[in-house]
């Protein structure tokens, strides 16, 4: 009875106080009705995908596309064992969607509900995908049998099967003839798409895309995964208008519930000071990746300072350079990224000034990076944010912006990735570039710019500005601005003017990436767990003393042809800026799956989790047990 009140909970903060009295009133027990409408369910459902950002504490980290000193422990690639940290969408999963989103499907079936029935399987396809490129392995075929205390672990690939296995579900319910008259059920309730089945028909193609492409490193991939995902990229989201994405209302301190703002947002304080964008994505976007003397690992200091850089910079930069000729720059990051340069608002729509702004990126556990101290993530300030400065936010970073989950841009790249793999590198060049102008479109839909203040007249009868501007604040560019920015960068020399000869997988795998920051960063760790942080190995995949030894870890030099991220070095590398260790427990290895929510497996479920092979659910080291998909074959019965 306590799910059910929680259900009704989440539905009064969406539906109108009359709507929700008019349920209400149909039960014999107002405080624990016995049955309540299937559309009912849906709210809560979809509203609990904020654990999604939840986790992105830990996976941004992970990923490298953020630094942070809270959750330290994944910034250095290791997960201690006795702690829910990086465990809220197995919350998600199992409980908060769990039994609420089992009843929904099943009551929508139930009652000739084909719409509400397809939603249901389209989403419990997705979450499931997540479960299994973040933890690997986990209790599936018995997960919601009554009376059991204990829950056998399935295997990645079992996971991964039902995923696309309910997605097809989902398509067929959804493809169904439905008379119901839903009311208000999905019009309000559907945060996602409003009810429109033609959009979630194309998520839940998208959901098997997705799952499949972390497949394409698999020997059986040609012949057994690849026409699966051709088939459904042709039909997934296609458009910006059909990214699966959850609203927020915001409000700030006025909001009814502080839910109602988006968790990373300024009124919630969840990033604070705390997480700062990675040196690395600072670098591959403002085109300043350095150059590695490839027999210190030092960088190559520059004869003259380079622009924005102290450090001769490689050569062969893939999103973008330091060249000020329309088309060299990429304007998602005055979008994206936070400037110490901007913050008088004074200059979003000066062309030049733009291109001249300066990005400092962060170490692993702390602000300061090889360039400099990052900002924070809402602004120009490496202090805490607050409203009084940076009002709701910027971009993303804002009270009121929605929780990304999956965007058309993504399955582009997803298609174009497979489409390389299959040798078809001129249709993986066209939907390439379609990624990239999905990902401009975008970016630039959720610009919120900011505008100055004015707080009087220097001696030249010049206006002088307030520092964080006008409230609320804001992004730092303007929309015009940025679109026309963006129309030279899309036709200029990597994007519409890159040669097919030039055209190579880091293209497509680093403009995915870019894509992904910072909402997608599990399905970014997806893909450097597939090409194993491109590390130096021999066979079929790296181990202890092949790849790694217990102090550091051999990876690819930019020079290396077959190195997918350029400039992508992991904490232990041995090259400038980085030359640090993972925990002895790690025994030298990146980790490659996150150890299950504590308190429901290490505390109820343990003798489960033993039974785990290669590498038993309770060692030390079980986060660096390689999944499933990241080998080429199945998984080995013991390393």
């Amino acid at each position: 009875m306590k799910k059910i009140v929680s259900i009704i909970i989440f539905a009064v903060m969406v539906f109108s106080f009359s709507a929700c009295q008019k349920y209400l009133n149909v039960n014999g027990n107002e405080d624990a009705p016995d049955y309540i409408d299937a559309g009912l369910y849906l709210p809560g459902i979809l509203s609990a995908y904020q654990g999604y950002y939840y986790d992105i504490r830990s996976l941004g980290p992970l990923s490298q596309m953020m630094g942070t000193s809270s959750y330290a422990n994944f910034a250095n690639n290791y997960y201690t064992a006795g702690s829910d940290a990086g465990g809220e969408m197995w919350r998600v999963n199992y409980w908060l969607q769990g039994m609420n989103l089992e009843n929904m499907i099943n009551q929508a079936i139930e009652g000739e509900q084909w719409t509400l029935a397809g939603i249901g399987y389209a989403i419990k396809a997705f979450s499931w995908d997540v479960i299994a490129k973040y933890h690997a392995d986990a209790p599936v075929l018995q997960a919601y049998e009554p009376g059991r205390l204990a829950h056998d672990y399935d295997y990645e690939y079992t996971l991964m099967e039902k995923s696309r296995e309910w997605a097809a579900t989902a398509i067929e319910y959804l493809e169904m003839e439905d008379n119901s008259d839903y009311g208000t059920y999905l019009s309000k309730g559907d945060l996602a798409y409003h009810g429109d089945k033609s959009k979630w028909l194309k998520f839940a193609h998208a959901v098997i895309v997705t799952d499949l492409a972390a497949l394409t490193n698999k020997k059986d991939f040609a012949e057994k995964y690849a026409p699966a995902l051709l088939e459904h990229a042709a039909l997934a989201i296609d458009s910006n208008s059909a990214n699966f994405t959850v609203e927020r209302g915001g409000g700030g301190t006025d909001a009814q519930f502080s839910a109602y703002n988006n968790f990373w947002g300024t009124t919630r304080q969840n990033l604070t000071n705390v997480y700062w964008q990675s040196d690395y994505i600072v670098e591959i976007m403002t085109g300043t990746v350095p150059q590695y003397d490839e027999e210190t690992g030092d960088k190559v200091k520059a004869a003259h300072k380079a622009p924005r850089s102290k450090w001769q910079l490689n050569p062969k930069q893939i999103i973008c350079d330091t060249t000020k000729v329309d088309g060299h720059y990429d304007p998602r990051a005055a979008a994206k990224l936070s400037t110490v340069d901007g913050g008088y608002y004074d200059k979003m729509s000066d062309k030049e000034a733009i291109k001249d702004w300066v990005y400092y990126g962060s170490g692993f556990t702390g602000p300061a990076g090889p360039s400099g101290t990052a900002p924070n993530l809402y602004g120009f300030r490496n202090t805490t944010p607050t409203t009084a400065v940076e009002g709701s936010g910027r971009w993303l970073f804002r009270d009121d912006a929605p929780y990304v989950l999956l965007t058309a841009s993504e399955i582009q790249f997803e298609l174009a990735e497979a489409l390389w793999k299959l040798d078809r590198k001129g249709e993986a060049y066209d939907a390439f570039k379609k990624g990239v102008e999905l990902d401009m479109e975008f970016t630039g839909s959720h610009l919120n710019p900011g505008k100055p203040k004015e707080t009087g007249k220097d001696a030249d009868d010049n206006p002088i500005y307030a520092v964080g501007g006008g409230l609320p604040g804001g992004s730092m560019i303007d929309k015009s601005t940025y679109n026309a920015m963006a129309s030279d960068y899309l036709a200029g020399p990597y994007v519409g003017g890159l040669s097919e000869a030039d055209f190579t997988l880091s293209h497509i795998m680093m403009q995915k990436y870019v894509a992904l920051w910072p909402w997608g960063a599990l399905e970014a760790w997806t893909d450097l767990r597939k090409y194993h942080y491109d590390i130096q190995y021999t066979g079929e995949y790296p181990s202890k003393d092949n790849g790694w030894t217990i102090s550091s870890v051999d990876q690819k030099w930019d020079t290396d042809p077959t190195k997918v991220y350029k400039g992508f070095y992991l904490a232990p590398a041995q090259v400038e800026n980085r030359r640090g260790y993972y925990n002895a427990r790690n025994e030298g290895s990146p980790c490659y799956r996150v150890r299950p929510r504590y308190n429901s497996e290490y505390m109820w479920n343990l003798n489960s989790l033993k039974a785990l092979k290669p590498i038993a659910g309770d060692a030390d080291n079980y986060q660096c047990s390689i999944p499933w998909f990241a080998y080429p074959g199945d998984i080995p019965a013991s390393l």
